[in-house]
Protein backbone atom coordinates (compact mmCIF):
# COMPACT_ATOMS: atom_id res chain seq x y z
CA UNK A 1 0.00 0.00 0.00
CA UNK A 2 2.82 2.40 0.84
CA UNK A 3 4.49 1.62 -2.49
CA UNK A 4 1.29 2.39 -4.42
CA UNK A 5 0.59 5.61 -2.52
CA UNK A 6 4.09 7.01 -2.89
CA UNK A 7 4.22 6.04 -6.59
CA UNK A 8 0.89 7.72 -7.40
CA UNK A 9 1.83 10.86 -5.45
CA UNK A 10 5.22 11.19 -7.15
CA UNK A 11 3.90 10.62 -10.66
CA UNK A 12 0.94 12.91 -9.97
CA UNK A 13 3.25 15.70 -8.85
CA UNK A 14 5.30 15.36 -12.03
CA UNK A 15 2.12 15.40 -14.11
CA UNK A 16 0.93 18.63 -12.46
CA UNK A 17 4.15 20.24 -13.64
CA UNK A 18 2.80 20.15 -17.18
CA UNK A 19 0.40 22.90 -16.11
CA UNK A 20 2.68 24.70 -13.63
CA UNK A 21 6.37 24.07 -14.51
CA UNK A 22 7.57 25.39 -11.13
CA UNK A 23 6.07 22.26 -9.58
CA UNK A 24 8.91 20.30 -11.19
CA UNK A 25 11.32 22.27 -8.98
CA UNK A 26 9.26 21.29 -5.95
CA UNK A 27 9.10 17.70 -7.20
CA UNK A 28 12.88 17.53 -7.32
CA UNK A 29 13.12 18.89 -3.77
CA UNK A 30 10.70 16.19 -2.61
CA UNK A 31 12.43 13.37 -4.50
CA UNK A 32 15.95 14.36 -3.52
CA UNK A 33 15.05 14.65 0.18
CA UNK A 34 12.72 11.68 0.69
CA UNK A 35 14.15 9.37 -2.03
CA UNK A 36 10.78 7.70 -2.81
CA UNK A 37 12.46 5.52 -5.43
CA UNK A 38 14.34 3.77 -2.61
CA UNK A 39 11.20 3.31 -0.54
CA UNK A 40 9.35 1.86 -3.51
CA UNK A 41 10.13 -1.64 -4.74
CA UNK A 42 8.26 -1.63 -8.07
CA UNK A 43 7.74 1.13 -10.63
CA UNK A 44 9.64 4.01 -9.01
CA UNK A 45 12.53 1.70 -8.14
CA UNK A 46 12.96 0.91 -11.84
CA UNK A 47 12.89 4.53 -13.04
CA UNK A 48 15.66 7.19 -12.80
CA UNK A 49 13.05 9.38 -11.15
CA UNK A 50 15.57 11.79 -9.58
CA UNK A 51 17.25 12.44 -12.93
CA UNK A 52 13.84 12.87 -14.62
CA UNK A 53 12.77 15.50 -12.06
CA UNK A 54 16.21 17.19 -12.29
CA UNK A 55 15.94 17.55 -16.08
CA UNK A 56 12.28 18.63 -15.97
CA UNK A 57 13.02 21.33 -13.38
CA UNK A 58 15.76 22.87 -15.52
CA UNK A 59 13.84 22.48 -18.78
CA UNK A 60 10.68 23.94 -17.31
CA UNK A 61 12.51 27.04 -16.13
CA UNK A 62 14.59 27.45 -19.30
CA UNK A 63 11.73 26.97 -21.78
CA UNK A 64 8.54 28.02 -20.00
CA UNK A 65 9.26 30.23 -17.01
CA UNK A 66 9.46 34.02 -16.88
CA UNK A 67 13.11 34.92 -16.28
CA UNK A 68 12.86 38.72 -16.17
CA UNK A 69 13.07 38.81 -12.35
CA UNK A 70 15.78 36.14 -12.02
CA UNK A 71 19.02 37.46 -10.54
CA UNK A 72 22.47 35.90 -10.07
CA UNK A 73 23.98 36.62 -6.63
CA UNK A 74 27.50 36.57 -5.25
CA UNK A 75 26.84 33.41 -3.23
CA UNK A 76 25.69 31.63 -6.37
CA UNK A 77 29.02 32.65 -7.86
CA UNK A 78 30.77 31.08 -4.88
CA UNK A 79 28.83 27.86 -5.44
CA UNK A 80 29.85 27.91 -9.12
CA UNK A 81 33.53 28.37 -8.23
CA UNK A 82 33.32 25.58 -5.65
CA UNK A 83 31.68 23.33 -8.26
CA UNK A 84 34.48 23.92 -10.77
CA UNK A 85 37.16 23.51 -8.12
CA UNK A 86 35.69 20.20 -6.91
CA UNK A 87 35.60 19.00 -10.50
CA UNK A 88 39.29 19.78 -10.93
CA UNK A 89 40.33 18.05 -7.70
CA UNK A 90 38.29 15.01 -8.74
CA UNK A 91 40.43 14.65 -11.87
CA UNK A 92 43.57 14.49 -9.72
CA UNK A 93 42.12 12.62 -6.73
CA UNK A 94 44.17 10.18 -4.65
CA UNK A 95 41.42 7.58 -5.13
CA UNK A 96 39.93 8.21 -8.60
CA UNK A 97 37.22 5.54 -8.56
CA UNK A 98 35.84 6.46 -5.13
CA UNK A 99 36.13 10.17 -5.94
CA UNK A 100 34.11 9.71 -9.11
CA UNK A 101 31.36 7.97 -7.14
CA UNK A 102 31.05 10.89 -4.74
CA UNK A 103 31.30 13.47 -7.52
CA UNK A 104 28.30 11.78 -9.21
CA UNK A 105 25.96 13.18 -6.54
CA UNK A 106 27.91 16.21 -5.28
CA UNK A 107 27.76 18.03 -8.60
CA UNK A 108 23.96 17.67 -8.68
CA UNK A 109 23.64 19.15 -5.18
CA UNK A 110 25.82 22.13 -6.12
CA UNK A 111 24.19 22.71 -9.52
CA UNK A 112 20.69 22.62 -8.03
CA UNK A 113 21.69 25.04 -5.25
CA UNK A 114 23.05 27.29 -7.99
CA UNK A 115 19.82 26.99 -9.98
CA UNK A 116 17.14 27.12 -7.25
CA UNK A 117 17.37 30.89 -6.48
CA UNK A 118 16.69 31.69 -10.15
CA UNK A 119 13.22 30.17 -9.80
CA UNK A 120 12.28 31.88 -6.52
CA UNK A 121 10.75 35.04 -8.02
CA UNK A 122 7.78 35.49 -5.65
CA UNK A 123 6.87 35.07 -2.02
CA UNK A 124 4.62 32.15 -2.90
CA UNK A 125 7.46 30.30 -4.59
CA UNK A 126 9.82 30.89 -1.68
CA UNK A 127 7.19 29.71 0.78
CA UNK A 128 6.30 26.67 -1.35
CA UNK A 129 9.95 25.61 -1.52
CA UNK A 130 10.33 25.94 2.26
CA UNK A 131 7.08 24.05 2.82
CA UNK A 132 8.02 21.13 0.54
CA UNK A 133 11.46 20.88 2.16
CA UNK A 134 9.95 20.80 5.67
CA UNK A 135 7.21 18.31 4.83
CA UNK A 136 9.55 16.02 2.88
CA UNK A 137 12.10 15.76 5.67
CA UNK A 138 9.15 15.76 8.09
CA UNK A 139 7.97 12.45 6.67
CA UNK A 140 11.30 10.87 7.70
CA UNK A 141 11.19 12.62 11.07
CA UNK A 142 7.62 11.50 11.86
CA UNK A 143 8.54 7.92 10.97
CA UNK A 144 11.57 8.08 13.28
CA UNK A 145 9.63 9.80 16.07
CA UNK A 146 6.92 7.13 16.11
CA UNK A 147 9.52 4.34 16.21
CA UNK A 148 11.40 6.11 19.01
CA UNK A 149 8.27 6.32 21.15
CA UNK A 150 7.61 2.66 20.42
CA UNK A 151 11.07 1.78 21.75
CA UNK A 152 12.72 1.15 18.40
CA UNK A 153 15.62 3.54 18.86
CA UNK A 154 19.30 3.03 19.52
CA UNK A 155 22.63 4.05 18.05
CA UNK A 156 22.65 2.68 14.51
CA UNK A 157 19.39 0.83 15.19
CA UNK A 158 16.67 3.37 14.33
CA UNK A 159 15.51 2.10 10.93
CA UNK A 160 13.54 4.67 8.98
CA UNK A 161 11.75 4.18 5.66
CA UNK A 162 14.79 2.43 4.22
CA UNK A 163 17.36 0.30 6.00
CA UNK A 164 20.37 2.12 4.59
CA UNK A 165 22.72 4.80 5.95
CA UNK A 166 22.52 7.10 2.93
CA UNK A 167 21.82 10.82 2.95
CA UNK A 168 19.22 11.89 5.46
CA UNK A 169 18.65 8.29 6.52
CA UNK A 170 21.97 8.26 8.42
CA UNK A 171 21.47 8.77 12.16
CA UNK A 172 23.79 11.69 12.85
CA UNK A 173 22.74 13.54 9.69
CA UNK A 174 19.01 13.30 10.33
CA UNK A 175 19.63 14.34 13.96
CA UNK A 176 21.27 17.58 12.85
CA UNK A 177 18.75 18.27 10.08
CA UNK A 178 15.73 17.52 12.29
CA UNK A 179 16.83 20.28 14.67
CA UNK A 180 17.78 22.62 11.81
CA UNK A 181 14.24 22.58 10.34
CA UNK A 182 12.54 23.58 13.62
CA UNK A 183 12.93 27.35 12.94
CA UNK A 184 11.35 26.89 9.51
CA UNK A 185 8.45 24.94 11.02
CA UNK A 186 7.82 27.77 13.47
CA UNK A 187 7.89 30.32 10.64
CA UNK A 188 5.43 28.31 8.52
CA UNK A 189 3.09 27.91 11.52
CA UNK A 190 2.80 31.69 11.82
CA UNK A 191 3.32 33.16 8.35
CA UNK A 192 2.25 30.51 5.83
CA UNK A 193 -0.24 31.57 3.15
CA UNK A 194 -0.50 28.09 1.63
CA UNK A 195 -1.78 26.73 4.96
CA UNK A 196 -2.92 29.83 6.89
CA UNK A 197 -2.37 29.68 10.62
CA UNK A 198 -5.22 28.02 12.50
CA UNK A 199 -5.53 25.39 15.23
CA UNK A 200 -4.88 22.51 12.81
CA UNK A 201 -1.66 24.04 11.51
CA UNK A 202 -0.51 24.80 15.05
CA UNK A 203 -1.26 21.28 16.32
CA UNK A 204 0.51 19.64 13.39
CA UNK A 205 3.48 22.02 13.70
CA UNK A 206 3.81 21.38 17.44
CA UNK A 207 3.62 17.61 16.88
CA UNK A 208 6.27 17.83 14.13
CA UNK A 209 8.59 19.84 16.39
CA UNK A 210 8.12 17.20 19.11
CA UNK A 211 9.08 14.52 16.58
CA UNK A 212 12.14 16.57 15.63
CA UNK A 213 13.22 16.58 19.27
CA UNK A 214 12.75 12.81 19.47
CA UNK A 215 15.08 12.05 16.56
CA UNK A 216 18.33 12.77 18.48
CA UNK A 217 17.03 10.47 21.23
CA UNK A 218 16.05 7.72 18.83
CA UNK A 219 19.35 7.86 16.94
CA UNK A 220 21.38 8.48 20.13
CA UNK A 221 23.57 10.81 18.09
CA UNK A 222 25.58 13.23 20.22
CA UNK A 223 25.42 15.77 17.40
CA UNK A 224 21.68 16.19 17.92
CA UNK A 225 22.08 17.10 21.59
CA UNK A 226 24.57 19.86 20.74
CA UNK A 227 22.26 21.18 18.01
CA UNK A 228 19.30 21.30 20.43
CA UNK A 229 21.40 23.18 22.98
CA UNK A 230 22.48 25.73 20.36
CA UNK A 231 18.93 26.26 19.08
CA UNK A 232 17.76 26.79 22.66
CA UNK A 233 20.33 29.56 23.08
CA UNK A 234 19.52 31.13 19.68
CA UNK A 235 15.83 31.29 20.59
CA UNK A 236 16.68 33.74 23.41
CA UNK A 237 17.15 36.41 20.76
CA UNK A 238 13.52 36.47 19.68
CA UNK A 239 11.43 35.20 22.62
CA UNK A 240 9.46 37.89 24.43
CA UNK A 241 9.61 36.49 27.98
CA UNK A 242 13.18 35.26 28.31
CA UNK A 243 13.08 34.47 32.02
CA UNK A 244 9.95 32.37 31.59
CA UNK A 245 11.49 30.65 28.56
CA UNK A 246 14.68 29.77 30.46
CA UNK A 247 12.69 28.51 33.44
CA UNK A 248 10.48 26.28 31.28
CA UNK A 249 13.52 24.98 29.38
CA UNK A 250 15.32 24.02 32.59
CA UNK A 251 12.21 22.39 34.08
CA UNK A 252 11.55 20.51 30.84
CA UNK A 253 15.12 19.24 30.65
CA UNK A 254 15.10 18.08 34.28
CA UNK A 255 11.76 16.35 33.80
CA UNK A 256 12.93 14.61 30.61
CA UNK A 257 16.20 13.19 31.99
CA UNK A 258 14.59 10.40 34.10
CA UNK A 259 12.51 9.36 31.08
CA UNK A 260 15.49 8.92 28.77
CA UNK A 261 16.80 5.39 28.15
CA UNK A 262 20.02 4.43 29.97
CA UNK A 263 21.79 3.75 26.67
CA UNK A 264 21.14 7.35 25.62
CA UNK A 265 22.46 8.96 28.81
CA UNK A 266 25.56 6.73 28.78
CA UNK A 267 26.34 7.74 25.21
CA UNK A 268 25.84 11.44 25.97
CA UNK A 269 28.29 11.13 28.89
CA UNK A 270 31.05 10.36 26.38
CA UNK A 271 30.90 14.01 25.26
CA UNK A 272 32.62 14.99 28.53
CA UNK A 273 35.00 12.02 28.71
CA UNK A 274 35.81 11.63 25.01
CA UNK A 275 39.34 10.30 25.63
CA UNK A 276 37.89 6.97 26.82
CA UNK A 277 35.47 6.66 23.92
CA UNK A 278 36.97 4.95 20.86
CA UNK A 279 34.62 6.66 18.42
CA UNK A 280 35.44 10.17 19.68
CA UNK A 281 39.16 9.44 19.97
CA UNK A 282 39.24 8.13 16.42
CA UNK A 283 37.66 11.34 15.15
CA UNK A 284 40.33 13.42 16.87
CA UNK A 285 43.03 11.19 15.38
CA UNK A 286 41.55 11.64 11.88
CA UNK A 287 41.48 15.42 12.33
CA UNK A 288 45.13 15.45 13.37
CA UNK A 289 45.99 13.28 10.36
CA UNK A 290 44.14 15.72 8.07
CA UNK A 291 46.12 18.70 9.38
CA UNK A 292 49.34 16.82 8.69
CA UNK A 293 48.09 15.73 5.27
CA UNK A 294 47.37 19.26 3.99
CA UNK A 295 50.87 20.37 4.91
CA UNK A 296 52.07 18.34 1.93
CA UNK A 297 48.81 18.59 -0.06
CA UNK A 298 47.54 22.17 0.40
CA UNK A 299 45.05 21.75 -2.46
CA UNK A 300 43.57 18.58 -0.98
CA UNK A 301 43.46 15.02 -2.21
CA UNK A 302 40.05 14.96 -3.88
CA UNK A 303 36.93 13.22 -2.67
CA UNK A 304 37.43 10.36 -0.19
CA UNK A 305 41.09 11.24 0.40
CA UNK A 306 40.63 9.95 3.97
CA UNK A 307 41.01 6.41 2.61
CA UNK A 308 44.75 6.94 2.77
CA UNK A 309 44.94 7.54 6.53
CA UNK A 310 46.57 5.17 9.02
CA UNK A 311 45.93 5.98 12.66
CA UNK A 312 47.34 5.17 16.06
CA UNK A 313 44.72 5.88 18.73
CA UNK A 314 45.28 6.19 22.48
CA UNK A 315 42.33 5.45 24.78
CA UNK A 316 42.60 6.76 28.34
CA UNK A 317 40.37 5.29 31.01
CA UNK A 318 40.41 6.37 34.64
CA UNK A 319 41.13 9.48 36.70
CA UNK A 320 44.01 10.94 38.64
CA UNK A 321 47.05 8.69 38.81
CA UNK A 322 45.13 5.55 37.87
CA UNK A 323 44.84 6.05 34.12
CA UNK A 324 44.97 3.04 31.84
CA UNK A 325 46.26 3.81 28.35
CA UNK A 326 45.31 1.44 25.57
CA UNK A 327 46.63 1.70 22.03
CA UNK A 328 44.63 0.69 18.99
CA UNK A 329 45.18 1.09 15.26
CA UNK A 330 42.84 1.89 12.43
CA UNK A 331 42.89 3.09 8.83
CA UNK A 332 40.67 4.60 6.14
CA UNK A 333 38.44 6.27 8.72
CA UNK A 334 36.11 9.04 7.51
CA UNK A 335 36.55 12.64 8.63
CA UNK A 336 33.34 12.90 10.73
CA UNK A 337 33.48 16.67 10.33
CA UNK A 338 32.44 18.82 7.38
CA UNK A 339 35.27 21.26 8.09
CA UNK A 340 37.98 18.60 7.98
CA UNK A 341 36.14 16.93 5.08
CA UNK A 342 36.51 20.11 3.04
CA UNK A 343 40.09 20.62 4.19
CA UNK A 344 41.24 17.09 3.39
CA UNK A 345 39.39 16.79 0.08
CA UNK A 346 39.59 20.33 -1.33
CA UNK A 347 42.50 21.77 0.65
CA UNK A 348 42.70 25.30 1.97
CA UNK A 349 41.09 26.93 -1.12
CA UNK A 350 38.04 24.65 -0.84
CA UNK A 351 37.67 25.23 2.90
CA UNK A 352 37.93 29.00 2.45
CA UNK A 353 35.30 28.95 -0.32
CA UNK A 354 32.95 26.82 1.80
CA UNK A 355 33.36 28.99 4.91
CA UNK A 356 32.87 32.13 2.81
CA UNK A 357 29.63 30.66 1.49
CA UNK A 358 28.38 29.85 5.00
CA UNK A 359 29.44 33.06 6.75
CA UNK A 360 28.14 35.30 3.95
CA UNK A 361 24.77 33.58 4.37
CA UNK A 362 24.70 34.45 8.07
CA UNK A 363 25.59 38.05 7.21
CA UNK A 364 22.92 38.35 4.50
CA UNK A 365 20.18 36.97 6.73
CA UNK A 366 21.24 39.39 9.47
CA UNK A 367 21.05 42.28 6.99
CA UNK A 368 17.52 41.27 5.98
CA UNK A 369 16.43 40.91 9.59
CA UNK A 370 17.78 44.31 10.56
CA UNK A 371 16.20 45.99 7.54
CA UNK A 372 12.72 44.48 7.78
CA UNK A 373 12.12 43.78 11.48
CA UNK A 374 10.66 47.23 12.20
CA UNK A 375 8.16 47.21 9.36
CA UNK A 376 4.50 46.64 10.09
CA UNK A 377 2.84 47.39 6.75
CA UNK A 378 0.73 44.88 4.81
CA UNK A 379 2.91 42.11 3.43
CA UNK A 380 6.00 43.35 5.29
CA UNK A 381 5.99 41.25 8.46
CA UNK A 382 7.14 37.85 7.14
CA UNK A 383 10.56 38.77 5.76
CA UNK A 384 12.52 39.35 8.97
CA UNK A 385 11.19 36.20 10.71
CA UNK A 386 12.06 34.07 7.65
CA UNK A 387 15.58 35.50 7.53
CA UNK A 388 15.94 34.78 11.24
CA UNK A 389 14.69 31.20 10.74
CA UNK A 390 17.08 30.56 7.84
CA UNK A 391 19.96 32.04 9.84
CA UNK A 392 19.21 29.79 12.80
CA UNK A 393 18.88 26.75 10.52
CA UNK A 394 22.28 27.47 8.98
CA UNK A 395 23.90 27.96 12.39
CA UNK A 396 22.51 24.62 13.57
CA UNK A 397 23.80 23.00 10.37
CA UNK A 398 27.25 24.50 10.88
CA UNK A 399 27.29 23.22 14.46
CA UNK A 400 26.23 19.73 13.41
CA UNK A 401 28.89 19.88 10.70
CA UNK A 402 31.57 20.02 13.37
CA UNK A 403 31.03 16.33 14.06
CA UNK A 404 29.36 15.00 10.89
CA UNK A 405 30.76 14.88 7.36
CA UNK A 406 27.94 16.80 5.66
CA UNK A 407 29.89 19.43 3.75
CA UNK A 408 27.94 18.65 0.56
CA UNK A 409 24.63 17.49 2.07
CA UNK A 410 21.98 18.31 -0.59
CA UNK A 411 19.35 19.40 1.96
CA UNK A 412 21.74 21.92 3.46
CA UNK A 413 22.59 23.31 0.02
CA UNK A 414 18.85 23.64 -0.58
CA UNK A 415 18.74 25.85 2.52
CA UNK A 416 21.53 27.93 1.01
CA UNK A 417 19.60 28.17 -2.26
CA UNK A 418 16.55 29.34 -0.30
CA UNK A 419 18.64 32.02 1.38
CA UNK A 420 20.01 33.22 -1.97
CA UNK A 421 16.48 33.35 -3.40
CA UNK A 422 15.16 35.38 -0.44
CA UNK A 423 18.09 37.80 -0.61
CA UNK A 424 17.64 38.35 -4.37
CA UNK A 425 13.84 38.71 -4.15
CA UNK A 426 13.86 41.23 -1.29
CA UNK A 427 16.67 43.24 -2.85
CA UNK A 428 14.61 43.53 -6.03
CA UNK A 429 11.24 44.47 -4.50
CA UNK A 430 12.79 46.94 -2.07
CA UNK A 431 14.71 48.82 -4.74
CA UNK A 432 13.69 52.41 -5.65
CA UNK A 433 13.16 51.38 -9.28
CA UNK A 434 10.69 48.65 -8.32
CA UNK A 435 8.78 50.93 -5.96
CA UNK A 436 8.63 53.66 -8.61
CA UNK A 437 7.24 51.16 -11.12
CA UNK A 438 4.53 50.14 -8.63
CA UNK A 439 3.52 53.71 -7.79
CA UNK A 440 1.24 54.33 -10.85
CA UNK A 441 -0.63 51.07 -10.27
CA UNK A 442 -1.06 51.91 -6.58
CA UNK A 443 -2.43 55.35 -7.53
CA UNK A 444 -4.98 53.79 -9.91
CA UNK A 445 -6.16 51.44 -7.19
CA UNK A 446 -6.43 54.33 -4.72
CA UNK A 447 -8.44 56.43 -7.21
CA UNK A 448 -10.76 53.51 -7.92
CA UNK A 449 -11.39 52.98 -4.20
CA UNK A 450 -12.07 56.70 -3.70
CA UNK A 451 -14.53 56.69 -6.61
CA UNK A 452 -16.40 53.79 -5.08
Amino acid sequence: MLDLAITLFTLGLLALGLRRPYLWVLAYLYIDILAPQKISYRLLASLPISLIAFVLAFAGWALLDDKRDSRFTLRQGLIAVLLVYCGITTMFADFPVEAADKWAWVWKALVFALFLPLTLRTRLRIEAAALVMVLSVGAIIIDGGIKTIAGGGGYGELHLFINDNIGLYEGSIISAVSVAVIPLILWLMKHSTVFPSDWRVKVFGAALIFACMLIPIGTQARTGLLCIALLGVLALRTVKRRFLYISLAVVGALAAIPLLPDSYTKRMNTIENHASDESASTRVAVWMWTLDYVKDHPFGGGFDAYRGNKLRIELRDGQGGNVDVTETYDQARAYHSAYFEMLGEQGWPGLILWLWLMLSGLWQMERIRAKWKGRTGPGETWQAPLANALQQSLLVYMTGSLFVGIAYQPFCFMLIGLQCGLWSYLKRIDSPQYRAALAPAAMRVSDAVAAG
